[in-house]
Parts: structure tokens; sequence; C-alpha cells
């Protein structure tokens, strides 16, 4: 049985707490958009699980949406049908009752993942596709050095690939999604050539693993990167990044269909 917050939250994070500009901050990138539009394809009917504010919502015709956060299912705007209060354990839906099951940026924020994916799999009839991180990438990512135990806390929260494709079953495909210099979805990694942007406390609450940091230790870590730019030493270090048009990173999509 999943615990859940005052807010209805179902995971680690209280959204009720945290999300009061995530839409500001979140928005669905288009690039990463066609990705996943391109992974549920033919997909007409598609359920949304963990569907937060909406992003990634124009991928398929018909999309239903379920969500546990009272506060993310509030800040979801008028054109987009209201969703279905429930966590990823337990969906109300018969078996088979979609063309394709998604989840985007949620898998880590279930308290029994197994049960979660077993129940993408069993409403869905074609494709099941998750867009999550890698933790195995995470630490990787340049923030590592000026931000260690954020970085620590996302990639132990992730799911290892393998643990998603094992339980999905069927025939599962990973792909490594490139992030665009520009991405509008503001996750830590949106940012790899920006890092001026991750000195906005907006931008950091609207990624999850800031939230368990002890506020003190979240100062310290934006001071050490406020001075690193100030003194040129982020520059020298990464400083190309800036005008890379896109990046690998920890992004990856992973895609399963049933056998036969």
């Amino acid at each position: 049985m999943s615990k859940q917050t005052r807010d209805g939250s179902a995971g680690d994070a209280d959204y009720g707490a945290i999300a009061a500009d995530y839409s500001r901050y979140r928005q669905p990138d288009p690039r990463i958009a066609d990705a996943i539009a391109r992974a549920l394809a033919p997909a007409e009917t598609v359920v949304n699980v963990g569907a937060g504010a909406g992003s990634y919502e124009s991928v398929a015709p018909r999309i239903t949406a379920v969500e546990p956060s009272r506060a993310m299912r509030a800040r979801r705007p008028p054109h987009l049908t209201p969703a279905v209060n429930a966590t990823a354990e337990a969906l109300p839906f018969d078996d088979d009752a979609f063309d394709a099951a998604m989840t985007t940026f949620s898998v880590h924020q279930w308290h029994e993942l197994a049960a979660g994916l077993r129940e993408l799999r069993r409403v869905a009839r074609g494709p099941v596709v998750v867009l999550t991180c890698d933790p195995a990438l995470v630490r990787e990512f340049w923030l590592h050095s000026y931000a260690p135990s954020v970085l620590d806390t996302e990639a132990r929260r992730y799911p290892a690939i393998e643990e998603i494709t094992a339980v999905l079953g069927g025939r599962a495909t990973v792909e490594r999604v490139p992030i665009p210099l520009d991405c509008v979805d503001g996750f830590n990694e949106a940012y790899y050539g920006r890092p001026e942007r991750l000195l906005d406390p907006g931008a950091r609450d609207a990624c999850s693993a800031w939230s368990f940091v002890e506020p003190a230790l979240r100062e310290r870590y934006v001071e050490a990167l406020r001075a690193a730019l100030h003194d040129g030493s982020w520059d020298a270090r990464h400083g190309e990044l800036r005008h890379r048009p896109s990046w690998l990173g920890s992004l990856v999509l992973v895609r399963a269909v049933p056998e036969g």
C-alpha cells in the first residue's frame, strides 16, 4: 500500500510543498516530446501515469491522465482533461484498456516500482514508454562537483534501467535522449550549458532532489556554484557546454512491447 502525503503525493516528494512554481519551470520540451511520440506510435489512446501538471500530453490523440497529487492536478491547464486521482500501483482501469501507457519523470516517486510497472503493462495493449534517468549516469553531470548530495540523492532514487525492463518484459529498447541547450523542461541536466539558471531558487525547487538536502547545505552548494561562475573556474572547466547544441546525459526513454 502506497503512503501518501496530505496533498496526495504518492512518492517521497511532497509536491504540495514544493510545486508552487513547478509549471513555470517544467514545460514540455518539443524535442523530448517528439521522442516520446515516436516511441508511442501508432497508439491513439494512452494513459499517462504520474501526469503532474500535464507535460507531454500532446504526444497522442487521446490521453487519460493519472495523478495522485492534489497540487499537481490543480496546476493542469484548462484545455487538458482533469486527471484521475489514483496511484500507479492501483490503476482503476480494465486490462488492455489503452493502446499504450506512458510515464515521465515519475517512476522514482513510486513506493512500489514493480507493482506500478505491472499495472502499466496490464492496462496497455501495446507499448509502455518510460522517460526516466539512468542512475548509473546521474553523477557524470558537472553539478556533482558543486552539489554532490543532490545528485547522490537522484542516483539513489532512480531505479536501475535493467530493473524497469525486467519487470515490463516483452521486447524492450533503451534510448538515450539528447537534451537540447535551450531545453524548457527544467530538470537539473536541462541547464547543462546554462549554469546560472540553477542559482534561481524556483528552478531548484522544480527539481525534487534538492528538497531532500538540508537548507543550510543547499545554500553552501549554491554559493559554491555562484563563486565558480564569478571567478571563471566553471567556464574554465565546462565553458564549451555553453555552445553545445545538445548533450547526452542520463535522460533515457525505455520502450517495452509485448512479445508476439
